[in-house]
């Protein structure tokens, strides 16, 4: 398995993750469908969800706005299984339970998924 300092940057952290994001997808697609998920140790499943985490939570503070969480229109992609177990690993590293969570949940996507963004305003 490479490291990190393998991995040729760019000058546009932005642009790098841009890229890697699409090539992460690709080889996660295809590790899934052979069954070989046990060859990515948890420390590295534990960087890519941190770190998409943290983006996904600084673009939706940041933006005022709710962008897409996941790929798709539903659950063709992503498992209601799948998103409830991740979700529950979450709140459960952070010590929080089902209450934290419903504090602080938003309007449901089919609020806010079909509107064009809010202008933020001054």
């Amino acid at each position: 398995m490479s490291s990190s300092e393998d991995i040729p940057k760019g000058n546009d952290p932005a642009a790098d993750l841009e890229a890697m994001s699409g090539r992460v997808w690709e080889d996660a697609k295809a590790l899934l469908a052979e069954g070989e998920a046990g060859r990515i140790s948890d420390v590295a499943v534990a960087r890519i969800m941190t770190a998409a985490l943290k983006l996904y939570a600084a673009k939706a503070d940041g933006e005022m706005r709710s962008p897409k969480a996941v790929l798709g229109e539903s659950d063709e992609i992503l498992t209601p299984t799948e998103a409830l177990t991740s979700v529950t690993e979450i709140l459960r590293a952070l010590r929080l339970g089902p209450m934290e969570f419903g504090l602080w949940s938003r309007r449901r996507p089919e609020d806010y998924h079909d509107l064009p963004p809010e202008p933020l305003s001054d």
